[in-house]
């Protein structure tokens, strides 16, 4: 029997949930707004023990919208945000937002190659990074069409003790930058702001473009995916609505990066625009989590399995009290059968009322668009979508709806929906299909299974992808790296399992006749990708082959390489 396609009951599993929803019709940064107009003395971010209110955050936000219109910023430009989960990084996304432009969030680790291709893919002028990374700007700087880089510090968000702090420590190891640098630090581009008295704000709608993340989508060449105020301030609705047990000033931890759709969608925007207390975390160590989960009390926690597996592993909670926990999610990455197990007996010896809610999405989806409910999970499900998201189950690559517990494609359609691929017209097509029923529908490229109560079950990919540390790393793109490089004949790159980060990237590479396979030309292959991989894509093994094993038509046998390492 096919099933009807229908959206799941949520109310049938709580008994609270509703199955339809009504959304702001406005753009985020007035979904933030109006929060801070209920509520201005509530916090609202969180850094290092500096706390902000939801009305010094919107001071923040239009002091920014000012300086942004003072450099030349107008509506729907675009601009570049390449920094880790700091106060600066919040109120520049929010402060696009209020000027009508584009906020293009990249990892800041990223290797220069990568930035200069997002620079240029997007066309931003401007770019807003820390002093620690500004090296890599300098080196791109005359590849791209830059006008304005403005420059920030950790230093800058800390309290006037932790500042000198910084200073001594993590703050001597940053090279300085050149006083003849064509860049602002941060202060000259809040100064900047002051001379202009009001921001140049534009009208904007809910569907209007907004956001630009990041992603290789289905066809593993990378792309912009255009994501719309309507897409961010449905999942804010969406997320609170099944999780029923939120209350404003509610604590997240805010460790899952801000250029990713998780960190950005679920811990940052969802929770300041109902009201919640953001907890950001810059840089993730299993000992210094565990330590703010303790010392915060937070309420919520989010991240990939990798980040649980340290957890685990952390002696810092040993002893920890974890009551004040409402709610632990899991999604970036499969959580195995056996982790979900030893979590949930962790959370059990240490007092937690919760177990871990796994969840699954896309970029193209923002992010979770599917979510274990509350008080009832299956094993080796990711949960039932979200209200007003519909999930169905095709045989791949068509619109063939498929039986109950019949493995095809996951299709997603919903209010969270992405608008298109940034310039990728034949992209957009192939991944945002209307169908008959009068929905369009978003391709994943994930393979699933789905029950006759509405539980999906996540089987796999469809495409090649590695997915490590919640990261998604596509293999040709490294391949292509590495084939460049001038000592590289061939190259297949894989992905092997791992203890911590469930997968990690090795390269198989045949060398140049003439190329000796030795620890100085492996080193050089590394120091050339440090430059065109980002720090989580990288090979963590080179492997020097003679040969690649080839399929009966000449293509590089990868699953043969693969199925070597289980």
């Amino acid at each position: 029997m096919t099933p009807i396609t229908a959206k799941m009951p949520w109310a049938g599993h709580t008994g609270q949930i509703p199955l339809h929803l009504e959304y702001p019709n406005t753009t985020m940064v007035e979904a933030v707004c109006r929060i801070a107009e209920a509520h201005p003395n509530a916090i609202a971010l969180e850094f290092m023990g500096c706390r902000t209110t939801y009305a010094a955050l919107v001071e923040q936000i239009d002091c920014c919208a000012r300086a942004l219109t003072a450099v030349g910023v107008t509506a729907g430009d675009r601009v570049t945000i390449a920094l880790p989960n700091c106060p600066q990084a919040v109120a520049l996304f929010y402060a696009i937002n209020r000027i009508g432009g584009i906020a293009c969030m990249i990892h800041p680790l990223s290797a220069e190659k990568e930035i200069e291709f997002y620079l240029t893919e997007s066309d931003s002028r401007t770019l807003i990074t820390l002093d620690q990374f500004y090296h890599k700007i300098a080196a791109i700087r005359p590849n791209v069409c830059l006008q304005n880089v403005i420059v920030a510090s950790v230093k800058d968000a800390l309290s006037p003790l932790l500042k000198l702090g910084y200073a001594f420590t993590e703050g001597r190891q940053i090279p300085s930058i050149p006083r003849d640098a064509d860049c602002l630090d941060w202060s000259a581009f809040l100064r900047a702001g002051r001379f202009c008295r009001r921001p140049s704000l534009a009208t904007r709608q809910a569907d209007d473009p907004a956001v630009i993340l990041y992603s290789g989508g289905t066809t593993g060449k990378t792309k912009g995916i255009v994501l719309t105020n309507r897409n961010f301030n449905a999942l804010a609705t969406q997320i609170v609505t099944t999780n029923p047990m939120f209350a404003v000033g509610d604590k997240m931890l805010a460790a899952m990066p801000i250029f990713h759709g998780f960190g950005l969608g679920v811990c940052i925007h969802s929770m300041l625009a109902n009201g919640g207390r953001c907890i950001l975390v810059p840089r993730f160590t299993a000992a210094s989590y565990a330590g703010l989960i303790t010392k915060t009390r937070c309420h919520f926690i989010a991240g990939v399995p990798t980040l649980f597996e340290a957890l685990l592993r952390s002696p810092a909670l040993d002893r920890a009290d974890l009551s004040c926990l409402k709610g632990v999610f899991s999604g970036g990455d499969s959580l195995s059968v056996e982790l979900k197990k030893k979590l949930d007996d962790f959370l059990a010896t240490h007092n937690a009322s919760v177990r871990v809610r796994e969840g699954y999405g896309t970029t193209e989806t923002v992010t979770a668009c599917c979510l274990t409910p509350p008080h009832r999970a299956k094993e080796g499900s990711i949960g039932v979508p979200f209200p007003d998201t519909y999930m169905k189950i095709v045989r791949p690559d068509t619109d063939e709806e498929l039986p109950y517990g019949k493995e095809g494609e996951i299709l997603i359609a919903g209010p969270t929906v992405m608008k298109e691929y940034w310039n990728h017209p034949d992209e957009t097509a192939a991944a945002l299909r209307p169908h008959a029923d009068g929905l369009t529908w978003v391709y994943t490229g994930d393979l699933g299974t789905m029950d006759d109560e509405g539980f999906v079950y996540f089987k796999g990919r469809a495409k090649r992808l590695i997915v490590t540390s919640g990261y998604n790393v596509y293999p040709n793109q490294i391949e292509n790296i590495l084939d460049a490089h001038e000592s590289v004949q061939m190259s297949c790159v894989i992905g092997v399992p791992d203890d911590y980060r469930m997968h990690r990237v090795k390269a198989y590479i045949m060398l140049k006749p003439d190329v000796p396979p030795t620890e100085q030309t492996k080193q050089e292959i590394l120091a050339y990708c440090t430059k065109h991989i980002a720090k989580y894509a990288m090979p963590r093994e080179i492997e020097f082959r003679s040969e690649l094993p080839k399929t009966l038509v000449g293509k590089v046998a990868y699953r043969q390489l693969e199925e070597e390492n289980r």
